[in-house]
């Protein structure tokens, strides 16, 4: 490793010298070098973007590229006088004009002094002016005509980090390049180009926390740079860039959401965070988010995103109104956790997670063709549940896969009490969902599963008789309700031993008894679950 004394600023050590080297501005210089090959040259240009996109480097490789003894090209020689001396900034053809300090009429009118005089030692005399929107508007208006119609060798480039300051009338006399905030991934693959020349050890998670911080300024990313390899000494890495930086780790990031998704205690959290800046904590949980959701992480929705971005800027807003920031930390957390357990999807996610119902079943309702048919029921199951939970739970509950061949579907049914009831009054429903996954002319045949066997002695029924009333206790019967029905005769007293089940079914007002309880529409069927 280098001496760290002895290492010249990274940010002008590594300024690009050629149009080839800007970074994330291809559209740009591409633009700039056929202009310069095909001399289509313009009397002004005006460059526009974020801070540390590049606009003053493009305008001095512009420079040069006009000055060179070859030019106007889009590859100056580097090696003539006045490429050296432009590379140094030197070149006394080139005049740069720094408009935050020189902003004034006079200013104006002493550079328009300077543009009557041609070039010393090149075919053209070029005049920088940066962050040009700072200039007065007497100096706008002093520097129109000459903006418009300057010596023909003469050009003016402007820039600027504010383009909607600058009246229509400038904008007019330019031609406007607009420099793109630079990507991530173009900023971390050149400091990793920069890192290796420079023979220091990296972590790729510590350079893409740096590019984050830099805001999409390569200026600003290389003097972090600079800084994490003072900081971290023998190798950049993310606790090192993190704890420069005063951010959160993105381990205990994860740490703070699997509190809030889990609902446990927030103390430890609210205890860690302490120290830091509650609007930066809150920026970093924003960019926390908005990378789960290009990752399509399953524990989000779109209901969750929405809210969570709520709190983000309610709490935000509260910090403005100098609110305490503790107190500000905890309610946002606190909504999270509350946000989170009040989402019914949510809690769907939670259940598929446990009970491995909806997705899952869907996931493996193909995986092997000797369960198939037990398959196609779990299906059933999952279809249901897309359209009305309540009847699915019932479903679920009361149904079981028998068997099915022969395009008959056999479920056995312990369904009883209100979940019976509503399972026969939705029974089309079912029955269409049934045919959905099965076929449409799956039979369905139902066979009622006892939960409790009742012991009986010689095969007779027991009856207790009272005040001229029998009740049958025979539970043998598949699919009936017959265990309800009450059978009166005020003219017959019968002994508990003189009842025979079969003279019991054969008798002709047993008949009518059921044919008067019978339901008429479907038949059959609620008897059955």
């Amino acid at each position: 490793m280098k001496d760290i004394n002895s290492r010249e600023v990274l940010a002008l050590k590594y300024r690009p010298n050629r149009f080839e080297d800007l970074i994330g501005q291809d559209n740009i210089s591409n633009t700039l070098m056929l202009a310069l090959d095909t001399n289509r040259l313009s009397n002004a240009y005006l460059f526009s973007g974020l801070r540390g996109s590049g606009k003053t480097s493009t305008a001095r490789i512009m420079a040069k590229a006009l000055v060179c003894d070859n030019g106007p090209t889009s590859k100056p020689c580097e090696v003539c006088p006045n490429c050296i001396s432009a590379r140094k900034n030197k070149n006394i053809d080139i005049i740069e004009m720094d408009a935050a300090s020189n902003r004034g009429i006079d200013d104006i009118k002493d550079l328009i002094e300077h543009t009557k005089y041609k070039p010393t030692n090149s075919k053209y005399k070029i005049f920088i002016i940066d962050e040009v929107h700072m200039l007065t508007q007497q100096a706008f208006n002093a520097l129109l005509k000459t903006l418009e119609e300057p010596p023909a060798f003469v050009k003016f480039i402007l820039a600027t980090t504010d383009a909607l300051k600058l009246p229509a009338t400038i904008l007019s006399r330019t031609q406007h390049f607009r420099f793109k905030r630079i990507s991530e991934k173009n900023i971390v693959h050149h400091l990793r180009h920069i890192l290796n020349q420079e023979f220091i050890e990296f972590e790729t998670g510590a350079l893409s926390i740096l590019a984050r911080a830099g805001a999409g300024s390569l200026r600003d990313t290389l003097t972090l740079l600079d800084q994490a390899i003072i900081f971290s000494k023998e190798i950049i890495s993310v606790v090192t860039v993190t704890e420069m930086l005063g951010m959160i780790e993105p381990s205990f990031m994860e740490k703070i959401f699997d509190t809030i998704f889990n609902n446990k205690d927030i103390k430890d959290i609210v205890s860690f965070l302490e120290p830091y800046e509650v609007s930066q904590v809150l920026d970093e949980i924003s960019i926390y988010l908005k990378e789960k959701m290009l990752l399509n992480d399953k524990r989000f929705n779109i209901d969750i995103y929405d809210k969570f971005f709520r709190t983000i800027a309610n709490s935000k807003e509260l910090l403005n109104m100098n609110s305490d920031d503790g107190f500000v930390l905890i309610l946002t957390l606190l909504k999270m956790v509350n946000i989170v357990s009040s989402q019914e999807n949510y809690k769907n996610i939670k259940a598929l997670e446990s009970t491995q119902k909806v997705d899952i079943i869907k996931e493996n309702i193909n995986i092997s063709s000797k369960d198939n048919a037990n398959m196609k029921f779990s299906k059933v199951i999952s279809n249901i549940y897309s359209i009305d939970d309540k009847l699915a739970e019932c479903f679920k509950v009361s149904f079981f896969f028998g068997s099915y061949s022969n395009n008959i579907l056999h479920i056995n049914s312990k369904a009883q009490g209100d979940c019976k009831s509503f399972l026969f009054k939705h029974f089309s429903k079912i029955k269409d969902f049934i045919r959905d996954v099965y076929g449409k002319d799956t039979q369905i045949e139902f066979n009622k599963v006892l939960q409790e066997k009742i012991k009986r002695d010689d095969n007779r029924i027991r009856a207790t008789i009272t005040q001229n009333k029998v009740i049958p206790q025979n539970d043998n019967q598949k699919g009936s309700m017959i265990e309800d029905i009450e059978l009166k005769d005020d003219n017959l007293v019968l002994s508990q031993k003189e009842i025979d089940t079969n003279d019991i079914l054969k008798s002709e007002m047993f008949n009518k008894t059921v044919q008067l309880f019978q339901p008429q529409n479907p038949p059959q069927i609620q008897d059955k679950l």
